[in-house]
């Protein structure tokens, strides 16, 4: 049952939230969500894309799908030059089952794609219980924050947000779909005990060897690469073509708007700096000291750790 008496509003200056099944959404996301858990099919092939907001989910759909598709789509016609990555891979709870809606997924090909920032026990049953398999990416919470508050400040309604008010959120763990010490560890418990089933990915590691964290993800999704592939630099040229510089500089992604949403998303908001540690030109030592404190208590026994310094 969603709950909005006994929790803080989670971000002052945004639409209505609600506390729903354990964890903070847009109140528009309950109908969405519900329908999603009770009507998602999962196909033994399909492949789910998971992560909190501003995690690096642009860069592993773009990443995703060029894997899938390589010898669909040449790189030279790929739909990512003239589409963002957030309208080529939906996520279930903004889009496919927006308004509550029952999706039809019918004239999708398989394998499927799909995406979502939903903590892993609100995945639909039908994802856990069959072979569908679960791609997890995981960010530095710091740069999480840093990164969380550039995006909605590209809002002309929250142009003033301050940053020490979205940084006392995340402290008290008022975040969208989750606190990070709760959506982070349960994907990658889930991951230790299933390496089959969820492949866990952390940001820094992907940003430090792009190529051999783009192999493991091929071989996961159970599209490897070939040796003549490898030979001939096909995993670079995928590097490449999905890096920051290069989406950020297309023109979609310049000049355009969020197709698949139901509110007015320019698509260069989806693309900053994204580097690793930026935070520390944004936090004061202080701040970093505090929060790297909560995050060492939140997941101690889980076995994650992000390097963390002032």
């Amino acid at each position: 049952m969603a709950d909005q008496s006994n929790h803080p509003h989670p971000q002052s200056h945004t639409p209505i939230f609600t506390h729903f099944q354990g964890f903070w959404c847009r109140s528009e996301f309950v109908p969405n969500i519900t329908s999603f858990q009770n009507h998602f099919q999962a196909l033994d092939d399909d492949i789910v894309l998971a992560s909190k907001p501003k995690a690096g989910t642009t860069w592993l759909k773009s990443l995703a799908f060029t894997i899938l598709n390589r010898h669909r789509f040449p790189l030279s016609g790929s739909p990512l030059k003239t589409s963002n990555p957030h309208d080529i891979i939906p996520y279930f709870e903004m889009t496919h089952y927006n308004n509550g809606r029952i999706a039809d997924f019918s004239g999708m090909s398989s394998p499927r794609l799909f995406a979502t920032h939903l903590p892993y026990h609100a995945l639909a049953e039908s994802i856990k219980q069959s072979n569908a398999r679960i791609v997890y990416v995981a960010r530095n919470p710091l740069d999480i924050v840093v990164s969380m508050w550039h995006f909605e400040r590209s809002k002309p309604e929250r142009a003033d947000w301050p940053l020490d008010e979205c940084f006392e959120q995340f402290c008290r763990g008022e975040e969208e779909f989750g606190a990070f010490w709760d959506h982070i560890p349960g994907y990658r418990k889930q991951s230790t005990e299933n390496p089959k089933k969820v492949l866990f990915l952390k940001y820094e590691e992907m940003k430090e060897d792009a190529v051999g964290e783009i192999k493991k993800m091929a071989e996961f999704m159970g599209f490897p690469f070939s040796v003549e592939e490898e030979k001939a630099g096909a995993i670079e040229e995928i590097a490449q073509f999905c890096s920051l510089s290069s989406l950020k500089n297309l023109e979609v992604n310049k000049n355009g708007a969020l197709k698949t949403v139901s509110w007015n998303r320019p698509t260069k908001s989806f693309f900053r700096k994204g580097e690793a540690g930026d935070y520390v030109n944004f936090l004061s030592p202080e701040a970093v000291e505090r929060f790297s404190k909560i995050v060492e208590e939140k997941l101690k026994g889980s076995g994650l750790t992000f390097k963390m310094c002032c």
